[in-house]
């Protein structure tokens, strides 16, 4: 995906309040700007980062930037906006790059499902038309390469494999898949020293026939775009 407008630079001042951010543009330009990111963000959002934000020219907007990317102390690209994993892993789900997740016969996002009636990301009928269902995470926590899902103790991601577990139950397809949207990643696990209860829930989930794919981005202010798949280790 690109952006269609030019992204403007700053320094990131401070986050706040989970959906704010002050950014820095020079000169004592300083602008609180939306912050697209539920999450903890840890390591994402340090004081004296590189900031990307995007202008909207909608002037019923309190704030008209979002912030969108980050640029660490080590240079590494970060996409703040956790909407784009979902859009990044629609032009996955179109291409080739990972031959379990092409050749759909049907394809649509943002479908309900299962006995709560929630929301999966992505819905699709495969090659073999069986019913499958996929969860999208976004993964920017980072550590000597490795990168940590989640980044905070998530009830919501619970949920979420619980629900996948029943599909396989019902017989049908359920793919967790990571989108690492961290250049310094190399490979992505269960945060078990954050969030313990997940990590034993993907193991299960694994045991229950889910499938475990992560796929790593190139980042620039221009764009994002899909670059391979890494491992997964539960």
């Amino acid at each position: 995906m690109q952006f269609n407008k030019p992204l403007r630079q700053g320094v990131l001042q401070k986050r706040y309040k989970r959906f704010l951010a002050d950014i820095d543009f020079g000169q004592g330009d300083i602008i609180t700007a939306h912050c697209p990111n539920t999450g903890a963000m840890t390591g994402c959002a340090q004081p004296g980062f590189k900031a990307w934000c995007s202008v909207s020219d909608n002037p019923k907007r309190k704030y008209s930037l979002t912030w969108e990317l980050a640029q660490n102390s080590k240079a590494e690209m970060i996409v703040v906006n956790t909407q784009h994993a979902n859009r990044m892993a629609g032009e996955l789900l179109q291409a080739n790059l990972v031959p379990e997740l092409s050749q759909w016969q049907e394809l649509k996002p943002e479908q309900r499902y299962g006995r709560e009636k929630s929301r999966i990301d992505w819905w699709g009928i495969d090659a073999n038309r069986q019913e499958c269902f996929i969860e999208v995470k976004s993964v920017t926590l980072a550590d000597d390469k490795c990168g940590y899902f989640p980044d905070a103790v998530s009830q919501r991601a619970h949920k979420h494999l619980n629900e996948l577990m029943q599909m396989t139950r019902d017989g049908h397809r359920a793919i967790q898949l990571y989108m690492v949207m961290h250049q310094g990643i190399e490979s992505v696990t269960p945060a078990k020293h954050i969030d313990p209860k997940y990590a034993e829930l993907c193991k299960q989930a694994e045991s229950e026939g889910v499938e475990f794919y992560a796929v790593k981005c190139v980042i620039t202010p221009q764009e994002i775009k899909l670059e391979r798949p890494v491992p997964v280790t539960l």
